[in-house]
């Protein structure tokens, strides 16, 4: 299937997505914060597919993780998570970086399911 870059600053939270894609039978690799993200976004040998990365992290942020994910790597399928209002906002802006943001809390099947609503064809 894909190859994911998962990238969250709560473990719990990155493990229990991990296993929903992996579910998928998809290739999950993990990131920590947004600097960790996109360290193995550039070092990569094999290119990803999508990135679901948190908005708010600390290091370095999920939009600026996208920001900079999107310039290096203009075919990468982002989607965002915030359960955060104001982060939802900074968010709308990036529709052109953006394929979706997802509202925590959400279900496993939900992000699932904008998963495969986003990977390309």
């Amino acid at each position: 299937m894909a190859r994911i870059l998962l990238v969250d600053d709560e473990e719990g939270v990155r493990g229990f997505l991990k296993r929903g894609l992996e579910m998928d039978g998809h290739v999950v690799e993990l990131g920590v914060d947004g600097a960790d993200g996109l360290e193995r976004l550039t070092s990569a040998e094999t290119p990803f597919d999508l990135m679901l990365t948190d908005i708010r992290m600390p290091v370095m942020d999920g939009i600026a993780l996208a920001l900079a994910a999107k310039r290096d790597f203009p075919d990468l399928v982002i989607l965002l998570m915030t359960g955060y209002a104001d982060q939802r906002e900074r968010a709308r802006g990036l529709d052109a970086i953006a394929a979706d943001v997802l509202t925590k809390p959400f279900s496993l099947a939900d992000m699932r399911v904008a998963v495969k609503r986003n990977l390309p064809a």
